[in-house]
Formats: C-alpha cells, sequence, structure tokens
C-alpha cells in the first residue's frame, strides 16, 4: 500500500493525505463523482479531473506490480533468480525497465544466436568477447580451427555463429538499450515513402501529403502522426524511424570495444550486427509506439473535451417536437413528440425530388402542428435539411415556431441499436431516427447517452487510437456529465440511468421494472425497495437522482440523504420548514456555517448544501438557440473567397475547428486562423456547437476542401 501511494504521489504531485483517503475510498467502491462531489472533506476538496489522475495511476501501478509477480515466477521456475536480480525486478520503476530485466532470459529457441549455442560457439564469443591482448593473430587463426566440426565447416562460419551470440548479449545490454532509446528520443526522424502501385488510387489521395514525408518524431502532433499510421494501416505508405546510424555505432562501440585489437573487427561487425538486426527494429519501433501512445491521449482528450460539450449542450427541454429526417428519394420521415418525447404520430412526406409534393407536405406539416399542437421544429442536418428548412419556413403558422437544425450524427447507429428496438419495437429505423433527432434537441444528454460515444463524431481519429482507453475515457465523460446534470428517476430511460453514479445496467432495468409495476418514485427512500439496490448502491446514487414533486423537497435536489437531518437541524433552529429555507437567498446567507461544521461535514459540503438550497436542482446547461444558416449558399460552388458567413462548430481538434456553413462539406479554421496570435488550445477560443461568424480565405474545389477564418468585430 505504501508503495502504491508513494507512485500516485509522485506521479500526480497530489497531496498525500489525498491520494491516501481517495485510494481507500476507491478501494471501497465509491465511484468518482460521488467522491467529487461528496466525500470532499475526506479528499481534500479534488476535482473529477484529479481523483480520475488517481485511477489511472493506481491502475498503472496494479499492472506493474502483476507483471513482476509473473515475471519473477518464471524465472524462480527456471531457478536464475538471484538475490540481486530479484532486488532490481521489485525496484523496477516502470513496465520498460522491467521488461529489459527479463529480456535476457526470454530467449526464443529459433534465434541465431541460439543455433550458435547449439553448434559449441559460445566460448569462442566469451574469448572474442574478452578481447585479451595475449591473443595474436596467428593464436586466433589455431584457436578457430577448433570450432570447425559438426554444422560449422569454415573458420567464417564460426566467427558468424560466435558474432551473433556477442550481438544478442549487446542487445541485452541495458545502458545500450538506454542510451540509443535516448538518441532515439531526441533524434528520431519519421519518413514515409509511397508505394508506388498505390499512389493513383482515388482513396489515397487523401493521403497524398504524407506520400513523402520527414520531420522529427517529436515534433509530429498527434493528428498527423494518427493520419500517417491510418495511411500505413491501409497500404497506400511504408513509415521509417530513422537515426544516424554512424553517431550510434560510434557510441556503442566505445562502450563495448576495449582496444584495437586482434578481435576489433569481430567486434565491429557484432556490433553493427546487433544494431541493424536486433536494437534499432525493436527500439525504433518501441519509439514510434510511444508516440502513438502519446498521440492517442492526445486525440482521447481532444474527443473527451468535445463529448463532453456535446452532451451539455444547450437543450430546449419539455417541449412538443415535430421532428423531421429529410430525405429526397424516399421521402421525409415526420413524427411528433409529446413534451416527455413520447412519439404521438409518425408519416413520411415527399416536399423534395423526385416526387415535389410540396404543397402536399406544406399542408400536412401545418395541419400536424395544430393538430398536437407543436411548439418547436427538429430538422435533422443531413441530406436535403437545407432544401427541407427553406421548406418549412415558407410556411405561416398560428403560432410563432422554433425551427432547429438538429445534428444527425450517431442517430443511424441509434435507430440500428437494440436499445432502439426495444425502444420502438413497431416502428422502422426511419421512425426511430426521426424521433431521435427530435428527443436530442429537447434533452441531447438524456439522447445522447444511448449511442456509443465515439459513433457521435466529434474527434479526432478515434478509431485510430487504443480502444479500451478511449471507451474507459468516454465512459467517464459520461458519466461525469450525467452526474452532474442529475437525473429524473421517474422518466429516465435504461441508458440515463446506467451512468448514474452505483447504478449499472442491471440495476437501471431493475429500477425501470420496478416503475412500471408499481408506479412513479414518490420519495428517495422508496429507492431502496427496488430489487438487489443496496445500501452501498444508495449511498452512491441518491445524490444525483431527483424526484420532482415528491414528499420531501430535498429529494428534488443534489442534497444528499445523509445531510438531510443537518438541513432540517438548520431550519428547525431558524423555525422554519424546509421547504421555506429553499430558493430564500437572504435566509440561507444568514445561516453561520461554522456552527455546522463537524468530523465530517467541513465547509466545502456546507457551502455545497446552501447553494443547492439556493437553486435546487439547477440546470448548468444554456437555453437552446435558433440559428439561420445563409440561404444563399447551396453547394460549394457558391463560395467566394471574403464571404463572411454564419456557421456552427461542428467539431474541435487540435490543428482547429470544423464548421457547418451549411452545405455537404464542413470548412476548417485552421488553430492559425482563430484569433490574431497563434493559439495553441482551440477550446479556449470556441466550443463545440457554438454559433460564430467565419470569413472565407480559400476554396479547393479538387479536394472539396475549404479554409476558414474566425470573423471577430
Amino acid at each position: 500500500m505504501e508503495q502504491l501511494l508513494l507512485f500516485i504521489t509522485q506521479s500526480t504531485q497530489l497531496p498525500a493525505i489525498s491520494v491516501k483517503n481517495t485510494v481507500q475510498l476507491l478501494n471501497e467502491d465509491c465511484t468518482i463523482p460521488f467522491i467529487a462531489r461528496y466525500r470532499k472533506e475526506r479528499t481534500g476538496n479534488l476535482d473529477e479531473v484529479q481523483i480520475s489522475d488517481i485511477v489511472t495511476f493506481k491502475e498503472q501501478f496494479e499492472i506493474l506490480e502483476k507483471r513482476k509477480k509473473s515475471i519473477l515466477k518464471v524465472l524462480k521456475e527456471q531457478k536464475v533468480l538471484t538475490p540481486k536480480l530479484q532486488v532490481s525486478i521489485e525496484n523496477a520503476p516502470d513496465l520498460t525497465s522491467l521488461e529489459d530485466l527479463y529480456l535476457p532470459f526470454k530467449k526464443s529457441r529459433k534465434t541465431k544466436a541460439e543455433t550458435a549455442r547449439k553448434n559449441g560457439l559460445e566460448p569462442l564469443a566469451n574469448i572474442i568477447i574478452g578481447q585479451s591482448q595475449s591473443i595474436g593473430r596467428r593464436d586466433m587463426n589455431v584457436l578457430l580451427q577448433k570450432y570447425v566440426q559438426g554444422e560449422i565447416t569454415s573458420t567464417d562460419q564460426a566467427l558468424e555463429g560466435a558474432r551473433h551470440i556477442i550481438a544478442e548479449w549487446i542487445n541485452e545490454r541495458t545502458d545500450i538499450r538506454n542510451a540509443l532509446r535516448n538518441q532515439l528520443q531526441k533524434e528520431a526522424i519519421i519518413t514515409t515513402k509511397v508505394i508506388k502501385d498505390k499512389a493513383g488510387k482515388e482513396k489515397a489521395q487523401k493521403y497524398r501529403d504524407y506520400f513523402k514525408w520527414e520531420e522529427a518524431l517529436k515534433n509530429c502532433p498527434s493528428h498527423r502522426l494518427l493520419a500517417i499510421l491510418r495511411a500505413e494501416t491501409e497500404g497506400f505508405i511504408k513509415v521509417k524511424i530513422e537515426i544516424d546510424e554512424e553517431k550510434s555505432l560510434s557510441a556503442m562501440e566505445r562502450r563495448i570495444i576495449k582496444s584495437n585489437n586482434v578481435f576489433i573487427e569481430q567486434m565491429e561487425l557484432a556490433a553493427k550486427d546487433a544494431y541493424k538486426r536486433l536494437l534499432l527494429p525493436a527500439l525504433a519501433n518501441e519509439r514510434l509506439q510511444a508516440a502513438k501512445k502519446a498521440a492517442d491521449e492526445t486525440a482521447i482528450t481532444v474527443f473527451a473535451k468535445n463529448l463532453q460539450q456535446l452532451l451539455l449542450g444547450a437543450p430546449l427541454g419539455e417541449k412538443r417536437i415535430m421532428a423531421i429526417d429529410p430525405g429526397f428519394r424516399t421521402g421525409c420521415k415526420l413524427v411528433c413528440l409529446d413534451a416527455q418525447g413520447n412519439l404521438k404520430h409518425n408519416e413520411t412526406i415527399y416536399p423534395h425530388t423526385p416526387q415535389n409534393d410540396e404543397k402536399g407536405a406544406m399542408k400536412k406539416i401545418s395541419s400536424l402542428v395544430d393538430a398536437h399542437k407543436i411548439e418547436a421544429i427538429a430538422i435533422g442536418n443531413g441530406t436535403a435539411s437545407r432544401e427541407t428548412e427553406r421548406l418549412v419556413k415558407k410556411i405561416h403558422f398560428k403560432n410563432n415556431l422554433q425551427v432547429f437544425v438538429v445534428s444527425e450524427a450517431g442517430a443511424s447507429i441509434y435507430s440500428a441499436s437494440k436499445i432502439a428496438r426495444e425502444e420502438f419495437p413497431n416502428y422502422d429505423i426511419t421512425v426511430r431516427g426521426a424521433v431521435s433527432i427530435g428527443r436530442r434537441l429537447a434533452d441531447p444528454l438524456a439522447e445522447l447517452v444511448k449511442i456509443e460515444p465515439k459513433s457521435i463524431g466529434v474527434g479526432q481519429y478515434q478509431y485510430d487510437v487504443d480502444q479500451t482507453k478511449l471507451q474507459t475515457s468516454l465512459d467517464r465523460v459520461v458519466e461525469s456529465c450525467v452526474n452532474a446534470v442529475g437525473v429524473n428517476i421517474n422518466t429516465a430511460s435504461t441508458s440515463l440511468l446506467a451512468y448514474v453514479s452505483g447504478i449499472g445496467h442491471k440495476l437501471a432495468e431493475n429500477i425501470i421494472a420496478f416503475r412500471e409495476e408499481n408506479g412513479a418514485f414518490s420519495s428517495r427512500e422508496n429507492i431502496k425497495k427496488v430489487p438487489r439496490l443496496g445500501g452501498k448502491a444508495f449511498e452512491q446514487s441518491a445524490g444525483f437522482l431527483r424526484i420532482k414533486n415528491g414528499k420531501n423537497p430535498l429529494d428534488n435536489s443534489a442534497v444528499h440523504p445523509e445531510s438531510y437531518a443537518l438541513v432540517k437541524q438548520m431550519a428547525k433552529e431558524l423555525k422554519k420548514e424546509v421547504s421555506e429555507l429553499i430558493g430564500n437567498t437572504e435566509v440561507l446567507k444568514s445561516i453561520p456555517k461554522e456552527n455546522y461544521i463537524t468530523d465530517t461535514v467541513g465547509l466545502p459540503t456546507l457551502i455545497d448544501i446552501l447553494t443547492e438550497l439556493e437553486k435546487p436542482s439547477l440546470d448548468t446547461r444554456e437555453v437552446a438557440k435558433v440559428f439561420s444558416f445563409n440561404q444563399n449558399i447551396k453547394t460549394i460552388n457558391d463560395l467566394q473567397a471574403g464571404q463572411l458567413l454564419p456557421g456552427i462548430v461542428n467539431n474541435i481538434t487540435n490543428f482547429g475547428c470544423f464548421v457547418d456553413i451549411g452545405i455537404k462539406e464542413n470548412g476548417l479554421i485552421h488553430v492559425s486562423n482563430l484569433s490574431d496570435s497563434f493559439v495553441c488550445d482551440v477550446n479556449s477560443i470556441v466550443t463545440l456547437h457554438q454559433q460564430i461568424l467565419v470569413k472565407v480565405l480559400d476554396i479547393d474545389l479538387d479536394r472539396k476542401r475549404i479554409q476558414l477564418k474566425l470573423h471577430t468585430f
């Protein structure tokens, strides 16, 4: 435990007591949102990011310790474990150092060195690497004749076999490996070369910038490295990692060659063989994988930030919504939803080519708006979106309706999913997709949790990064967002409930089943009646579950049930009911916090409680705003340099952001065009789904690329 805490503390630079208490809470099966919100006194007020870091380094330490135990077990079985080696293994600071220690003991039987040993050449290799000054050239020739036997038919063959053994010994030296690692880290160059017969293929053209590319690997940004590696995976280019060979070999030879003697030629040849055949291929690949890992982490961080912004996007709220999934030949699928998102009506209209029933479509939309008292219209941003938006805006509605264009990203994934089939078993995927569009407008978070995060498409190269790490990171983001907003237990779907702290999918299903059988929950206490939802799950989840219009007003707040007695005490001493405290800013500010500090309840928790009582269950998300594209811009051919256009940021990367300007192709604002000064952090300038004004800089019609600049007033 002490080693674990020391490892985490050194890795995170967080206070030792905060790390210790957080690890204890994690070992007690507490979730990150619960610890961050309700155990601030124990953690020293750590936030979710800091707690997540502790979780990450805890997992890294456990993986390292598990590998150490595995290696020690193997070495004991081989009877090669010495006390000195055991200490070295137990003190190895990372997996790389650990594997270097283990390297000499995990030889494959098929190596050239092992073949040479079987041919009896190890004594010769020992003589050569010993480089004794007492042996001259004549002695050497006599010596070599002793090894010409069996499979070895010449002295040259004997020398070659001995060199293979020496090359393996050189490869196993940690000082040489670390020196070469250091050189690769500082000086490695990544180069690419196109595969000639693939250069003309259409799919290869998006990678043509990398048909011949060269740069320092340490300077290669995440997005570029991932693009290069994807191009290699798809078979369009070859990638190499290179360093100065002469410099590397000279440094190696200085470590292994003692003097200018009869053995120098063999040592030089062995060093070159070790370098080219063993060291460089392995360590260059190791360096590339380390760069890939760093690129993955950067890309995952970008994706996580985007996903958080997307999930916390502005909801329209509980409104009656008409949603339209636009299309040409197959028509526009239209659905009407009530304020709770329930499907009330669906049908298909055909306003566009080839049917061109514009009048019939407009009449149908108008009549359904009246019949279902529709308050807003959501139009998917896919094919025929602009045409459908123009059509809807031609209609003279009795009431002033807001018309929104909603991202369809991932809607097709949802509509074909098991979740969608269970929700709408009697409807096809087109109806489900339209419903999803409407519900996204009402509450993006509640709807988007039903879709695998990486399918939403708000990252860079999300399918090229480490999928396990990506999934872990995105799950944490979803969990954080869901718990930050809170969940109405009486209306939430299984998908949404599953992300609530301490719940999970199975308990979410149990909650839904209990709700369907017994009706709405009237209090948080009733939640304890759900089958298999024990005390720990209740402790972890209760503060994030909301019950509107319940018996206890605190049940619709983020005040945890464990603090209800404290709130009641405050109310009693003020001679008021708990309900009279809620929203009463003047009274709440008059409460002397220091009077309620105990061994378990400190100032951070008291501040949280009083803040929540002032504005219980406040949704911090912005309200959805109507947006309109330039109606004169229909295709990329309508663009001209210098135009100012409204747009919506729909993806953020480290090299800039992509902007929807109302046509098929998105425009790119490079990071250098986000402000007058070069900015590295794109998220500090723009946010996902932000409505902005852009200036067209350049249009590449051949490659369908649009360069934009953020227009500032």
